[in-house]
Formats: structure tokens, C-alpha cells, sequence
């Protein structure tokens, strides 16, 4: 079965951890507190999160007729594989369990294309793709992938893209902000190029609000329009929108987390490079996957446990036989925190 439960997400498992489990800022936003007038919740908000949208084209330049606002990014997994129809649908391996799930329950079949560790996961190349491709009507990726954290070239989609006009391109970019690259690795900018390249967006994880919801879909104006007919009305609700509409205030913090994910991220590389029972894979966004090569992964586990901190186990992603586990960039603080637990365990 492939139920709501069936996949194990990431999240601490009690109060008073520490989580590396779940990748998301870990600095909190620096608006105002909300004052809420209760009457204003007798009043149902946009139909359509109008609010959100108009971040979406304030902060990255796009235009509204191009944008789709989300109850979450994991609204516009689920919904466009409905919208749009699909029947065979490619997904890496690993990746984010949503996307196959969705994409089942919305009646397609699944092809999973290995990636592979002796490649460091890197994206297949652009002929693997196509061959997989040739026999389904969309591939379903993230950029970065989680849980690998390893990137597409923009310039290798694209071509597919101009190469299979019929095929659907789906680009999660759940991490986007977090890497190098941003903007200019986006593909948010090229869908009036490419009707069939959609994006999906999510300010859960860069501005630390999955309790909120807040994503979109960005695509051709004529494929928002399919989305359009298939969507729920009424999925953004006041409060996102009210949040919405003052995150374009924080562009100076924006800034200051990209730097500390920077630097932090290039540190913890470091450290690990001398800790040879772990290896390093990724890290183009905010997170690392990592093997462990001393015993069973509990070994590992049991003793960040002790010391109140807690990573994503990954042996249940598909295509990650081994001690495999994932742990987010947190502020430098944490990190050390993290990396001492790895200098004091014993041989």
C-alpha cells in the first residue's frame, strides 16, 4: 500500500531535540507578530491566494499570469499530475516520495531511473533520460533532489525539453534558494520559453513556514490555465496571505542566510573529510546525505540520541541500500554541536 503513512517523512520525534532531520532554516523570519482581527476570518480569503501570487511576481519577476498560488508546494506535486493528465510518469531514484505517490493515485504508472552512488547521484545524463523518456509522458524531479542533494544542468533540460515537445518537464524546486547558482539556476525564468516545463516552488523550507503552507506552481500561462480547471478553490487560507504579503521585507535576511548556508555548508564538508566513517554525497542545497561505514546506522543514531539530536534516517528511500542518513546545515552553534558527537564517539 502506498498510503498517507506508508512513507516515513522527516521531524524529531519528541520535543527537546535538536533536528537535523528536516531541512529548513533555522533562523526565524524577522517580521513583526502578527495582530489578527478575528472578524476578518468571517470572510473567506482569495479564491485563487492572490496575496501569494503577488509575492511570487514582486520577488522573482514573474508575471501573474504565470503563477499559481499553493496550499504548500505539495498541493501543485498532486494536483498537476490530475491537471494534466498523466499516464507514465519518470522519477529518480532516490527522491522525494511525493512525486510517485501522486502520481499513482492520479493513475499513472511509475519508471524509476537509479541514480547512482559510484556517480556521487549525480543527475543521468541526458541520453538515460531519453531513453526513459520514450516511453512516458513526464519526468517528475527536484532541483536540488532530495534526499542526494545534487543538481540538474539547466542547459541538459532544456534540450530534453525542445527534444520531446509532447513530454512534460516537472522541476520541485523546494531548495532552489539555497544554492549557489540562484536565480540564474532557476527555472522559473524559462517556462514562457517552455510550455511544457513546470515548476514548482516552495517557501516552506528557505523562510521556515511549513506550518503555513505557502507555495506555487510557475508555468506557461496556458498550462496554469489547465491547472485552473482541475484545482481546489479556497486553498490558500487569510493567515498565508496576510504572511505572504510581508515577506518581500526580508530580503536583507534572505541575504544573511544564504551566507551562513554558504560557509557553513563548506565547513561541514571540511570536518567530515576527516571523519572516515562517514562519507559526504550532495550538498548543492541545505543538507548533506551521508553513509556511515562503522556498524549498523543505529550505532550512529543511538549515540546523536543521547546528546538530543536527531537525523533523517534515508534506508527507506528507494535506491539507498546501506547506512545512509541525512542531516541539514544549521547555524554554526548546532553544527559544532553536531560534529562533536563524531569526535567523541569511540573507535
Amino acid at each position: 500500500m502506498n498510503g498517507l503513512y506508508s512513507h516515513k517523512h522527516g521531524g524529531a520525534p519528541g520535543s527537546g531535540m535538536l533536528d537535523f532531520s528536516v531541512n529548513i532554516t533555522p533562523l526565524s523570519l524577522p517580521l513583526e507578530p502578527l495582530t489578527l482581527d478575528l472578524s476578518s476570518f468571517a470572510r473567506y480569503p482569495s479564491i485563487d491566494g492572490s496575496a501569494l501570487r503577488g509575492f511570487y511576481v514582486e520577488r522573482f519577476g514573474l508575471e501573474a499570469e504565470r503563477v499559481l498560488a499553493m496550499n504548500g508546494a505539495v498541493e501543485g506535486i498532486y494536483l498537476i499530475p490530475r491537471a494534466l493528465g498523466l499516464r507514465r510518469v519518470v522519477v529518480f531514484a532516490p527522491s522525494f516520495h511525493e512525486y510517485e505517490r501522486a502520481s499513482q493515485i492520479a493513475g499513472a504508472d511509475v519508471v524509476k531511473l537509479p541514480l547512482l552512488d559510484e556517480e556521487g547521484f549525480a543527475c543521468p545524463s541526458a541520453e538515460r533520460i531519453a531513453g526513459a523518456m520514450a516511453d512516458a509522458d513526464a519526468l517528475f524531479v527536484g532541483n536540488p533532489n532530495n534526499p542526494t542533494g545534487t543538481m540538474l544542468e539547466p542547459e541538459s533540460l532544456m534540450a530534453l525539453a525542445r527534444r520531446f515537445p509532447d513530454r512534460w518537464f516537472i522541476v520541485d524546486e523546494a531548495f532552489i534558494q539555497y544554492t549557489e547558482g540562484f536565480p540564474d539556476n532557476s527555472f522559473m525564468q524559462h517556462v514562457g520559453r517552455f510550455p511544457n516545463i513546470v515548476v514548482v516552488h516552495s517557501l516552506t523550507k528557505f523562510y521556515a513556514l511549513p506550518g503555513l503552507r505557502l507555495g506555487a506552481v510557475v508555468a506557461h500561462p496556458s498550462v496554469i490555465g489547465r491547472l485552473l480547471d482541475a484545482k481546489e478553490p479556497w486553498t490558500v487560507n487569510a493567515v498565508a496571505e496576510l504572511v505572504a504579503g510581508r515577506l518581500t521585507e526580508c530580503r536583507k535576511w534572505e541575504d544573511g542566510v544564504r551566507t551562513m548556508i554558504m560557509t557553513e555548508r563548506r565547513r561541514m564538508r571540511e570536518a567530515f573529510e576527516a571523519i572516515e566513517r562517514v562519507e559526504l554525497r550532495g550538498g548543492a542545497a541545505n543538507f548533506f546525505l551521508a553513509r556511515w561505514h562503522d556498524g549498523p546506522l543505529e550505532r550512529l543514531t543511538d549515540a546523536l540520541a543521547l546528546n538530543a539530536i536527531h537525523v533523517r534516517d534515508s534506508r527507506n528511500f528507494d535506491g539507498l541500500e546501506g547506512e545512509w542518513f541525512r542531516f541539514a546545515v544549521r547555524t554554526p552553534e548546532e553544527n559544532d554541536r553536531f560534529l562533536r558527537v563524531f569526535g567523541e564517539m569511540p573507535a
